[in-house]
């Protein structure tokens, strides 16, 4: 079919089937494209989360509890800027970390997961539990102030989480 010819669903459609990203490899493909799909969900979730938060507040009236401490609902406390316009920045910048976040879980879990089944030249348990101890361990240290114990729960969930997951597949 001539370029001139294809249609936005032609278009939509040949992303399911032979990706959006050709990098050369398909292990670079594949994690391209799961960073890419994962920090646009992470990107939604992180503003739908601070709409309902906004909401909320606004809908009590107060952002202040009964002590008049300050409530911390929101995952971004910087959002309460001194205009719109450092409120639009806030949102912006934390959402632009809350994405990248979920893309780097996404494309390093992808990554390995690949790497491993070509290197041992089977999917199976392991390599999802390996793959899951790395990527929980690398999230956690994307955050502010990691330590040493974050980092080793945040790999044995990832490990879990992934382990489960595999052993799961095709049950439900």
């Amino acid at each position: 079919m001539s370029l001139e010819k294809r249609s936005l669903i032609d278009e939509l459609s040949s992303f399911n089937s032979g990706g959006f990203l050709d990098l050369g490899h398909p292990l670079l493909n594949r994690m391209a494209e799961s960073f890419t799909k994962a920090a646009g969900i992470g990107a939604i979730q992180a503003v739908s989360r601070e709409a309902y938060f906004t909401a909320v507040e606004s809908g009590s009236g107060s952002s202040t509890s009964e002590n008049g401490a300050s409530k911390k609902h929101h995952h971004f406390p910087d959002l309460r800027g001194e205009n719109n316009r450092k409120s639009v920045e806030a949102l912006v910048k934390s959402t632009g970390k809350e994405s990248m976040q979920w893309g780097l879980a996404a494309g390093v879990y992808s990554g390995l997961t690949y790497g491993l089944k070509e290197a041992r030249g089977v999917h199976d348990w392991k390599n999802s539990a390996l793959a899951g101890a790395i990527t929980g361990a690398a999230l956690a240290l994307t955050s502010e102030d990691h330590s040493h114990e974050q980092v080793v729960q945040c790999a044995m969930t990832g490990a879990a989480i992934s382990t489960a997951a595999n052993l799961l597949t095709g049950i439900f």
